[in-house]
């Protein structure tokens, strides 16, 4: 072999005949690493580019609430966790407890404008049915297995219902004294609705309990001032029973935010809510006006022609989110647009 080969062979490049050499032990070693950091750079660059293009603050929460019975009045929570289904703080949850006729037919302030004056709240493991002027009736935080399962409807949707008890059902028909009521709660092993069923622009997977279409509902407290703005007499958010309320913002930004991220709850826009004469029951009073502030909603906040089909002819306040990510969300957290 001549000193060309011999050369190259010392130098470990192709074209050798010399014996392979062992490498030191510090080569393996520092292969290893330069491995360890390249899975690494990869990994950071996966969980980069899944990271939002913009993080931009749009408002603030400025407060949550949860209806645990279906048009009743709600419970101002200072943090909530976000779950598929809504709402949750403790043993209460939104929309999880519905008053039924004899029938079975869900009943909400539409049919009793009362109904905003009564009141379930949690303490401990018990629940609290109470009204101004009307004794409390305190209920096990789970009704009984013995007790009856009714199917219910709620907007044409057939969903079961544990049965509250007799008690809980002649506290509110005694409070509302015009027909036989009872109070049904919602349980985790019955079947949600779908929401798709009563409104394509969901997915398959989007589900409520008793909630009329949507888990949360989303409204702007400079939505609600640029309403009042147009009414003598003055309107609260309570009319318009939205789960969170966001301040810091345009009127009527919030139907512009496709996705927002509040903590790690990643909250996804869907569809407007169209607005029916529930909104017109004073929720102090329990006396339906039927003309305000739903009148003058109508004068300005139609849909779009092209949209008709989808929402008619009443007019749109707040907007209907679902959950991307779950998570728990605090009076006073950042409201992130994520990157469109």
């Amino acid at each position: 072999m001549g000193s060309g080969s011999s050369a190259l062979a010392r130098l470990g490049l192709p074209g050798s005949r010399l014996p392979a050499q062992p490498r030191p032990a510090w080569l393996g070693v520092a292969a290893l690493g330069l491995a360890a950091l390249a899975l690494g750079a990869a990994a950071w660059h996966r969980r980069r580019s899944r990271r939002p293009r913009r993080l931009q603050q749009v408002g603030t929460v400025s407060k949550l609430w949860i209806y645990p019975i279906k048009s009743c009045k709600g419970v101002s929570v200072s943090s909530a966790e976000c779950t598929a289904m809504g709402l949750r703080c403790g043993r209460l949850r939104d929309r999880f407890w519905l008053v039924i006729n004899e029938e079975g037919d869900m009943v909400t302030a539409r049919q009793e404008p009362r109904m905003v004056l009564m009141s379930l709240t949690c303490d401990g493991d018990s629940l609290t049915l109470g009204a101004a002027y009307t004794k409390d009736l305190i209920l096990p935080i789970q009704a009984p297995t013995t007790n009856a399962l009714h199917m219910c409807r709620v907007h044409g949707l057939e969903v079961q219902g544990r049965d509250c008890g007799d008690a809980a059902a002649g506290w509110i028909t005694s409070f509302l004294k015009t027909k036989p009521y009872r109070l049904v709660s919602f349980e985790p092993h019955m079947q949600p609705r779908r929401s798709q069923d009563m409104r394509a622009k969901f997915q398959p997977k989007d589900q409520v309990a008793y909630s009329d279409v949507s888990p949360f509902l989303v409204v702007s407290e400079a939505s609600l001032a640029d309403l009042n703005s147009r009414l003598e007499k003055k309107v609260t958010e309570s009319n318009f029973r939205a789960n969170i309320v966001i301040s810091g913002c345009g009127a009527y930004a919030e139907d512009s935010w496709s996705q927002v991220l509040i903590g790690d709850v990643e909250l996804k826009r869907v569809m407007a809510c169209s607005r029916c004469i529930l909104t017109t029951v004073d929720p102090d009073t329990g006396v339906m006006d039927r003309k305000e502030p739903l009148d003058t909603l109508t004068s300005y906040r139609l849909c779009d022609p092209s949209e008709q089909k989808l929402y008619g002819s009443k007019p749109l306040f707040g907007q209907y989110f679902v959950l991307e990510n779950p998570g728990t969300i605090k009076v006073g957290d950042p409201v992130y647009l994520l990157g469109q």
